[in-house]
């Protein structure tokens, strides 16, 4: 499990030479914001010397879990993950990275399917709202205890990580409890929520999104012929820009400056997508 997340972390996020910090974190870590010129924190991660520990006990509990719900294994292994907040970048990530993982190795989900988790949190504000709501489930009663054991010195000090950070906790060794024993029944509820609706609402939106982009690729190729990948950019183009033809692309493709095509072009792509309406355009 300790090597894991730095495999985890180089394959999601990319080449390792893109992250400010590779590896297990060895440097104090908050969540929080600015307001008023004042720094507010939101939830303090545990100390860096217990990051290797913590990350062990989660491989025992997958370890030990097999054979148990999928779904709870995964909420479990992603938010202890996520509050454990092990890396030094793309925690979150790997956090919503670990609910597709579990579910894959558990059977649930089979090869080549991902649940888009990300998209559906993402794009929508209510989802954002309730995933907020499930990481805050821990992290402000947290807080509300230690709001007055955190403090930020004048002077920053650099960790062994290369993190340069004037942030200081005092009530690591009285909160090292709450971070080994949490309870997360809210969050396996959550997850569950969460799966189910990004099958229902996310993944049929983009089933019918494909649906429709293929069908206005084949409906535009009746009219100028060309490969996939041009005719695709002449689909994006239309819905970009809501059927107005746009200089660049006129430019790029002749035959789009006679008034005649491009209308043509314009509504058959406008009727291939009139059924439904997707988030964004994805190929």
């Amino acid at each position: 499990m300790r090597r894991l997340p730095f495999l985890w972390q180089d394959d999601i996020l990319g080449e390792v030479t893109t992250l400010a910090s590779f590896g297990l974190r060895q440097s104090p870590v908050f969540v929080g914001e600015t307001i008023r010129y004042e720094n507010v924190v939101h939830y303090v991660a545990p100390e860096w010397p217990d990051v290797a520990p913590m990350l062990e006990g989660l491989r025992t509990f997958v370890e030990r879990t097999q054979g148990a719900s999928a779904t709870a294994r995964a909420a479990v292994a992603s938010f202890a993950f996520v509050y454990i907040h092990p890396l030094a970048d793309g925690n979150g990530r790997v956090h919503r990275f670990l609910v597709n993982d579990v579910l894959r190795r558990d059977g649930a989900i089979h090869a080549p399917f991902i649940l888009p988790l990300s998209a559906l949190i993402t794009e929508h504000s209510a989802e954002r709202a309730r995933y907020d709501e499930a990481l805050e489930a821990f992290s402000r009663p947290l807080m509300e205890r230690y709001a007055d054991r955190y403090r930020f010195s004048k002077e920053p000090e650099q960790h062994p990580d290369g993190v340069v950070s004037n942030f200081h906790f005092d009530a690591y060794a009285d909160a090292r409890m709450a971070w080994r024993f949490l309870d997360l029944t809210s969050h396996v509820e959550y997850t569950a929520g969460l799966l189910a609706r990004t099958i229902q609402q996310e993944m049929h939106a983009q089933a019918a999104f494909f649906r429709s982009f293929g069908q206005a690729r084949a409906a535009v190729k009746e009219i100028i012929e060309g490969p996939d990948a041009d005719v695709d950019a002449i689909v994006r183009s239309v819905r970009e820009n809501n059927g107005v033809r746009s200089g660049k692309l006129a430019k790029r493709f002749p035959a789009l400056q006679n008034d005649t095509t491009w209308a043509k072009v314009a509504s058959a792509v406008a009727e291939s997508f009139a059924s439904g309406s997707p988030p964004q355009d994805r190929p």
